[in-house]
């Protein structure tokens, strides 16, 4: 994948193409152990040529899909096996998806929440306690974790200001690392606090599932962080 794939576009001056689409379940959540419930999505990132996108609905699943199988670069789709099984109307008909393109799950104004994969779910289980607290927050699901959209998580910083990170990666050399630097290279001065990542621990998932449980962001812990971000002063 890293020799190759990514690779060979560059490596032939532009002549040869790859054309691959690669498939990868994982995430925490079965109790599979520490070898089977990885987030590898990190590991590729930083490979030059390669896509990574991440579908969270049935929806987007087949629309990204359908747009990776079309696509002459190598794609890499995560999909995380807690979803699986949801089941959603989706068209009959043929449809594609952007590769590079975020999804607003719901506007907002008081805070950012970026996710992706399963946390997204855990974000709008959060955000409903929240909302009845009078809080009004954004919700980003990135999608695309490579290349990140830029217009749309700028856009999304420059109207709330506040911006809270919720992965199931883990922390060190995470997706939310790489866009907390993004951010603050590109509207550092826009923010009213610092950037808040809500990760997973830097240690192998244990089988037990209480101890499971207690490595990933729960969403009690997204309400807590939203009401601090907003309480903070400048």
């Amino acid at each position: 994948i890293s020799n190759n794939a990514g690779m060979l576009l560059y490596t032939s001056g532009g002549n040869f193409t790859i054309p691959l689409v690669i498939r990868g379940p994982g995430g925490v959540g079965r109790q599979l152990g520490a070898e089977h419930s990885q987030r590898l999505e990190a590991y590729f990132q930083a490979i030059p040529g390669l896509k990574i996108v991440a579908c969270s609905t049935p929806y987007n699943a087949k629309g990204l899909l359908k747009s990776a199988i079309r696509d002459d670069n190598p794609v890499i789709l995560f999909e995380h096996v807690l979803l699986y099984n949801l089941q959603e109307n989706i068209p009959e008909s043929d449809y594609l998806l952007p590769l590079n393109k975020a999804e607003i799950v719901r506007a907002g104004n008081h805070v950012t929440i970026f996710t992706y994969s399963r946390m997204r779910y855990h974000v709008i289980q959060a955000v409903e306690t929240l909302v009845g607290e009078g809080y009004d927050p954004e919700i980003i699901d990135l999608i695309s974790l490579k290349p990140l959209d830029i217009d749309t998580i700028i856009a999304s910083v420059i109207k709330t200001n506040k911006v809270i990170i919720v992965e199931e990666c883990m922390k060190t050399g995470g997706i939310g690392a790489e866009l907390i630097a993004q951010i603050n290279d590109m509207c550092f001065d826009q923010l009213d606090a610092p950037v808040v990542r809500l990760s997973s621990q830097d240690i192998p998932t244990p089988y037990n599932g209480n101890l499971e449980k207690a490595t990933v962001i729960q969403p009690h812990q997204i309400v807590d962080a939203v009401r601090k971000i907003c309480s903070s002063k400048i």
